[in-house]
Parts: structure tokens; sequence; C-alpha cells
């Protein structure tokens, strides 16, 4: 395949009829070698993340520089114009009185880490995604009732079209499809 160019096939699908399937399934996919996966339930299925290999995000790191830059910002703010710009002598009290930067520097750092969590738990889950390739398949309608599927894309450097699907015809799956772009 040419860099650059789109593989034919998004991946492929397996559908399981519960969750200790899916997540037996995705354990075991991990520890064949498949790390470009997904999983998809009608609801969060506690160990899924651990069977996927996801164990680490990068949100509390967005959450903490988020934080940082309202913490330094409002308090280099206040000191800027009390002391720099805009010196006022009020009530013999010290330019640089820094019990009085308290209230808005911990808004601004409360308001800055929500800020970032929220636009980095977009950013980190691709959002906003008015489509995906597995819309395609008529089956993965059921993902929001009672399906859970486990799909590996063809991206992955393990991928191979037959290999991969013997593979998931041996994780107990009701049904393996092609999911196409």
């Amino acid at each position: 395949m040419k860099p650059g160019s789109r593989p034919p096939i998004y991946g492929l699908m397996a559908q399981f009829d519960s969750p200790e399937r899916l997540i037996a399934g995705a354990s075991a996919a991990h520890a064949a070698g498949y790390r470009r996966m997904d999983a998809y339930a009608p609801y969060p299925v506690e160990g899924l993340a651990d069977a996927l290999g996801r164990h680490h995000s990068r949100l509390p790191w967005i959450v903490l520089g988020g934080g940082l830059a309202g913490l330094i910002g409002g308090y280099a703010l206040q000191y800027w114009t009390t002391v720099i710009a805009y010196p006022l002598n009020v009530g013999g009290r010290p330019l640089h009185s820094w019990p009085l930067f308290i209230p808005v520097t911990f808004e601004l750092t409360v308001l800055l880490a929500a800020g970032s969590a929220v636009l980095g738990m977009l950013a980190l889950n691709g959002l906003p995604m008015p489509y995906h390739p597995v819309f395609n398949l008529r089956s993965f309608e059921r993902a929001s009732r009672d399906g859970y599927f486990l799909c590996i894309e063809s991206t992955d450097p393990r991928f191979s079209h037959l290999e991969t699907m013997r593979f998931l015809c041996t994780l107990q799956a009701i049904e393996v499809s092609v999911v196409d772009h």
C-alpha cells in the first residue's frame, strides 16, 4: 500500500452477545498483538478499557495545563494591573497585596481547568464525529440497545484480512463483518 493511501476496507467487526464475551474478545485480540481496535457497547463496560490496552489518558495533563494557565494568568493580570499599570495606594496597603488576588486566581484556575477538560475530552475522543465507517453496518444499530462490538482496523500493523477474520471467528462472535469506508 502506498504511503498516504487509504486501505480498501476500514476493518473487521465482531458482534458479541454479552459484555463478558466482548471483554474476553478484546483481551484475546490485545494478547494476539492487535493495537488499532475499538469496542462499542450500549453502556460503559467495566474492564473494557484495560482489555483494549488503554491504561493512560492525556486528559489529566491537559486539565493540569489549563489549571496552571488560569492560575498564572489570573495572578499575573492582577499583579500587572495593581502594581505596574495602575498603582493606587488605597488605605496604606502594599501594592502587591496577594490575599486580595486569591478569589480571582482561584476562579480562573477552576474555569480554565474545566474548560480545558471539556475541550480536551472532545478533542481526544475525536468529536464531533457526524460520520464513522462502522455506521455502514446494518447490525451496528444494535450498539445502542443490546449489541457488543469489537472492530479491528485495517491500519493495524498486524492486520491481514483472512488471518484477522479467522481470529475473530475463534472468539465466539455472533457475526463477523467487513466494515467498508
